[in-house]
């Protein structure tokens, strides 16, 4: 049978993404300096990095992100995507390449031991033909929320104490009422000295 608190005990992963830098990325402005900024998607959710001036096909972001779901929605992430633009004025797109990082085997550890840290390392930056340009070094944090995970067994608690208290109160008001009458019932009377 399924527990309705199983949800409550399960508790929140919290994910930190550091964008650190990018080199040997394309270079899409046709005139002037390059401006990057990085587009990271988790689930449902977006985040956009800081816009900073490119130098000979380079870029320096050193930015975090933090993205949180309970564990339910963090078993069906699968991946992050991180996606490299350009800020050019004179074309319409800005994409200059996106990296993909499985997130399976990160979620299923911190899970089991409540903190994976992947120091910042290169992924490689895939192009519009599936071709590599460049990389793009970052680092992940995964931990497990304890302070929610606690607050909420401490809530699942206080329903199933809240819950046998009045079970407890019921049922002792009960054989409160079935042993007085019982009692009453066993008493001897003054006149005749016998049982009724």
């Amino acid at each position: 049978m399924h527990n309705p608190l199983s949800f409550l005990i399960m508790g929140e992963g919290i994910l930190e993404v550091l964008v650190v830098n990018a080199e040997g990325i394309r270079h899409t402005n046709l005139i002037g300096q390059p401006a990057y900024y990085v587009l990271i998607q988790c689930g449902t959710r977006a985040w956009r990095s800081k816009t900073t001036s490119g130098y000979a096909h380079k870029a320096f972001w050193n930015q975090k992100c933090r993205f949180e779901y309970p564990f339910s929605e963090w078993k069906n992430l699968e991946h992050l995507k991180i996606t490299i633009m350009a800020e050019d004025y004179l074309t319409d797109t800005g994409f200059v390449g996106e990296a993909i990082i499985n997130l399976a085997e990160i979620i299923v550890e911190g899970e089991d031991t409540g903190f994976v840290e992947l120091h910042p390392a290169p992924y490689n930056v895939v192009v519009e033909d599936d071709t590599f340009k460049g990389e793009i070094k970052i680092g992940l944090k995964f931990t497990v929320n304890r302070e929610a995970q606690v607050e909420k067994r401490e809530r699942a608690t206080q329903v199933k104490k809240t819950r046998k208290s009045i079970y407890t109160t019921f049922l002792g008001f009960w054989k409160i009422s079935w042993w007085k009458s019982l009692f009453q019932y066993g008493k001897m009377t003054p006149d005749d000295g016998q049982q009724l």
